[in-house]
């Protein structure tokens, strides 16, 4: 079975063209390919998939095997792929997810291949039983949760996918791991959650790391960056505009109040193709 390890701003996954090849396990299959020893190596699995509704279907599993909603890196890749590799002569595409259509502008470079790509990521949702999220806060900012030995004030936001943003001081020495792992099944969140841990550098540059829902930390989450900044604009942190530098790059999150929908822009890469063997 052919594959594409692609990877946005570091967090990277394994592709596989629905239109080729045939899948029977997913779940399993994400598990086997994810790991770092035994299998490829990525944060999960990616299937480009027809669809009836849009131009694409993506489906996503972690590398625990569960299938996750959306993912802003893994999309943008979906859009290089399918363009670079001619299932599409478009540039502006519609791809069905778990989290509902999303929609591409893909930006070619140079060599004519896809650069970058800004995917309009919809509406956040701040209703607390739609994130989900267990809070009376309406929007649910700064609901205050202790993780461990600390307590920490989480603003919750959906980007099709739940997520909690926390600040911290200093978030390049933060221990996310030690902390993350205890959030993400914390019974304010029935379906886990994504935990984002965020340093304000400027009114328009955010640092920020994340523990993803199902696959531990990884050096980028884009549906986690739209997360934070809306979160940061609700708590008037950061203007509408702003850069998310993740350990693996710097996307571009913009709000935009006249229709309150998410734009995200940032690369798309690939690693390598390969076959799978087993």
């Amino acid at each position: 079975m052919k594959f594409t390890k692609m990877q946005g701003c570091g967090n990277d996954y394994v592709y596989i063209n629905m239109f080729e090849e045939k899948v029977d396990n997913p779940n399993k299959l994400a598990v086997e390919m994810s790991d770092r020893h035994f299998g490829v190596g990525s944060d999960g699995l990616v299937l480009i998939c027809p669809a009836d509704n849009a131009d694409f279907t993506m489906r996503m599993f972690n590398s625990d095997g569960s299938e996750s909603e959306m993912c802003g890196n893994a999309i943008r890749c979906v859009g290089k792929y399918v363009y670079d590799r001619k299932l599409t002569d478009k540039t502006s595409i519609s791809i069905n997810t778990l989290a509902g259509i999303k929609y591409l502008e893909l930006h070619i470079g140079n060599d004519g291949t896809v650069d970058t790509v800004t995917v309009d990521m919809g509406e956040p949702i701040l209703e607390a039983e739609k994130i989900p999220v267990v809070s009376d806060k309406k929007p649910v900012i700064d609901e205050e949760i202790k993780i461990l030995d600390k307590s920490f004030k989480f603003t919750c936001v959906s980007m099709g996918n739940p997520h909690a943003v926390t600040y911290v001081e200093d978030v390049k020495n933060f221990d996310v791991e030690k902390y993350g792992k205890v959030a993400e099944i914390d019974g304010h969140f029935p379906n886990r959650v994504n935990v984002e841990f965020v340093e304000k550098i400027s009114d328009d540059f955010l640092r920020m790391r994340v523990w993803e829902r199902g696959a531990g930390e990884t050096w980028a989450c884009g549906t986690g960056a739209c997360a934070t900044v809306v979160a940061s604009i609700l708590k008037g942190v950061c203007v509408r505009k702003t850069t998310v530098g993740l350990n693996g790059g710097d996307l571009i999150i913009e709000w935009k109040e006249e229709n309150n929908r998410v734009y995200m822009t940032g690369p798309a890469r690939y690693s390598f193709d390969g076959v799978w063997l087993k």
